[in-house]
């Protein structure tokens, strides 16, 4: 199930977008990104390799699995620290660690539920078999980074209740670094001049299939404009996808994490907010 999902091209394109915004609303998973990365003023080029990372793990090879997967694993053995100021409900000095199984879940968690989303939006509705059969191989693809068994919702039906609630706690809160970057990175990715009306459209999506309170904490406006212009897109991006050369329509999108990246390089780098020392 997570092959099929995610080996359709508009759920590559869109789901880590979406993720990263949800994702930045935990703070400690949030402060741990960013002192993991050393991409410094290129987040476009990390967020690409990330993308190529985790498509490598679902649709790649064991043996590009298990290189990607070993170099993940070195740098998360660097990742911890603690919050140099107070965010939301944590407190200056709370501990976060790469490998802390409850931050690790919440990493899973917005993957999880921003793959099925895109997938059902872009593609087609999932039965509840078929949702369940995909949430468990998303619990696998924890495993695969070193998440706990024991540490995730069993079934898709108790993922559901933990994340609605998680989503709904006052653990979420945005930093203001949050606040400007995550954005930065989601809807300003750096493309020719020729694919700019498709960067709008890709970004409508993405807004459109947000959690209201996610919209709300970024300040993302929607109106009903907006809802029906959604809707209206991903009904045709559906009805046509049948119509659609399968290369076209599935496979991994090395080639378009590459135009972005490639493209942020010719301009020198992303000027991004700095991180509070």
């Amino acid at each position: 199930m997570a092959r099929r999902v995610h080996g359709e091209r508009s759920v590559g394109l869109l789901y880590g977008q979406r993720a990263l915004l949800i994702g930045a609303l935990e703070p400690l998973t949030y402060a741990g990104t960013m002192q993991s990365s050393n991409a410094g003023d290129r987040p476009f080029t990390r967020l690409a390799r990330t993308a190529k990372i985790q498509e490598t793990v679902f649709l790649g090879t064991r043996a590009e699995a298990d290189r990607a997967l070993a170099a993940v694993h070195r740098l998360h053995e660097r990742v911890r620290g603690e919050l140099t100021e107070a965010a939301g409900v944590h407190p200056a000095g709370a501990a976060y660690s790469a490998f802390d199984p409850e931050l690790m879940l919440w990493t899973l968690a917005v993957i999880a539920d921003s793959g099925r989303e895109m997938y059902e939006t872009m593609a087609s509705p999932l039965g509840e078999g078929e949702r369940e059969a995909l949430w468990q191989d998303y619990v696998r693809f924890g495993e695969l980074f070193g998440l706990p068994r024991d540490a995730v919702p069993a079934s898709h039906r108790e993922f559901r209740a933990w994340f609605e609630a998680k989503l709904a706690s006052p653990q979420m809160h945005a930093t203001a670094h949050a606040l400007e970057m995550a954005p930065l990175v989601a809807f300003r990715q750096p493309v020719p001049r020729h694919a700019r009306l498709n960067l709008e459209t890709q970004n409508l999506i993405v807004k459109g299939t947000l959690p209201a309170r996610v919209r709300e904490a970024f300040g993302i406006r929607w109106t009903q404009a907006h809802e029906a212009a959604f809707r209206s897109v991903t009904a045709a991006h559906r009805r046509a996808r049948h119509a659609m050369p399968r290369p076209l329509r599935r496979g991994r999108n090395d080639y378009f994490f590459d135009v972005v990246t490639k493209a942020e390089k010719r301009r020198g780098g992303t000027p991004t907010p700095r991180v509070a020392a």
